[in-house]
């Protein structure tokens, strides 16, 4: 049975979702509509500017929290859920979440009616996330001369707690800032 990519894309509302790979940013940044919270730790040595998401979403619509460590990024994200003053939040988890954070993530989604999105490295996924998403750049493909704008990606539900598991290979069209579909090249 063939998985409609609607059907999970963009994300469930009042839902906590997960997202890990090499694009897993890129994931985040195209799957947030409007305006949105991202929850990165101060101690991260590397350091997010809202110009790296202009491709994507309107940097003046970013809040970038800062929180000294995991508990309190989760405190926040929980907090900013829970209000709803915000449509999306995003986290970046550095240490597993149990079972008790992700269920209090998911409860405050609910409440607040908002999407919130996890990223994740490899092999730390909650047993509360309602999806989980793979995403990677795909590279060695033939350029397509009218999409020039975006490097073609696989995502790969790798969780789905409300359906079936689905693969695609996207690419964002900057100009109608949407996600597409491309269909498979033909050997």
């Amino acid at each position: 049975m063939r998985v409609d990519f609607h059907s999970c894309f963009p994300l469930r509302r009042s839902r906590v979702h997960e997202v890990f790979g090499p694009s897993a940013m890129t994931f985040a940044a195209m799957a947030a509509q409007g305006d949105l919270l991202w929850i990165r730790e101060s101690w991260l040595s590397d350091t997010m500017t809202p110009q790296g998401l202009l491709p994507f979403c309107d940097p003046s619509r970013l809040l970038l929290a800062r929180p000294k460590e995991q508990i309190d990024s989760l405190a926040v994200a929980e907090e900013a859920l829970k209000d709803g003053a915000l449509p999306f939040v995003v986290i970046e988890i550095t240490r597993p979440l149990n079972l008790r954070e992700g269920r209090r993530l998911q409860l405050a989604a609910k409440a607040g009616g908002t999407t919130g999105l996890c990223i994740i490295p490899e092999g730390m996924g909650s047993n509360a996330a309602e999806t989980r998403w793979l995403a990677a750049p795909m590279f060695n493909q033939t350029p397509d001369p009218l999409q020039e704008d975006s490097t073609l990606m696989r995502w790969e539900i790798k969780k789905n707690k409300s359906g079936t598991l689905g693969v695609w290979n996207v690419r964002w069209n900057q100009k109608t800032r949407r996600v597409h579909v491309v269909p498979p090249a033909v050997e």
